[in-house]
């Protein structure tokens, strides 16, 4: 009997320690190749997403970064009735994407993921790679991730009409994430083989 309860501790706190991991920011999200080092599942998700979708990695992670630092449970700040009472969040935007319901609903139902999370990182990753296959039949190339970021804030109509150029902050945004994409574009060029070498062993 003592055997059994400690071996149902022992597995209960495994599954424990492994759900923390899963939920956890990476520890550097700065590196491309350390966070996929540290999160295989997410490596294994971004190059899913790339032969689904044809989204490079680094241009996916840059969006998740941005959209919400790598956090499964990330929503928009509550507005503020009278500058301090909680009130309704802006958007219904949650998870590592950051997509909208409605925007999701239709993820669901084009892909037929109907069981697909935003706060789960491969159906985040999966959508967004999705949203972004959009643009590559109206001329958007793969790694232009400013472009496709702000057509992914404002909709492909949005972007052909050019209603950010009426937002600078919006801008600035795009502009980080196309830093960050070739950023980790440069580290992913040295790690790709040996991730994948890693990958064929660990699977």
């Amino acid at each position: 009997m003592k055997k059994f309860n400690l071996k149902f501790f022992v597995t209960g706190l495994a599954f424990l320690v492994i759900q923390s991991c899963a939920v956890r920011p990476p520890e550097n999200p700065d590196n491309i190749c350390m966070i996929f080092k540290e999160k295989r599942s997410w490596y294994n998700a971004a190059i899913r997403a790339e032969k689904r979708w044809k989204i490079p990695p680094y241009v996916l992670m840059s969006f998740v970064f941005q959209e919400s630092s790598y956090r499964a449970d990330a929503r928009p700040e509550r507005q503020k009735v009278l500058g301090f009472i909680p009130w309704k969040r802006p958007s219904s935007s949650v998870g590592y994407s950051q997509a909208l319901t409605k925007t999701w609903d239709d993820y669901r139902d084009e892909t037929g993921n109907s069981r697909a999370n935003r706060k789960d990182f491969k159906d985040s990753a999966d959508f967004i790679g999705w949203y972004a296959s959009k643009g590559y039949y109206q001329g958007f190339e793969r790694t232009d991730a400013r472009s496709l970021y702000l057509a992914y804030h404002e909709g492909y109509t949005g972007f052909k009409k050019k209603t950010y150029r009426k937002k600078q902050w919006l801008i600035k945004v795009a502009d980080r994430v196309q830093t960050r994409s070739t950023k980790y574009q440069q580290q992913y060029w040295g790690c790709s083989k040996e991730l994948k070498r890693k990958w064929f062993f660990f699977f």
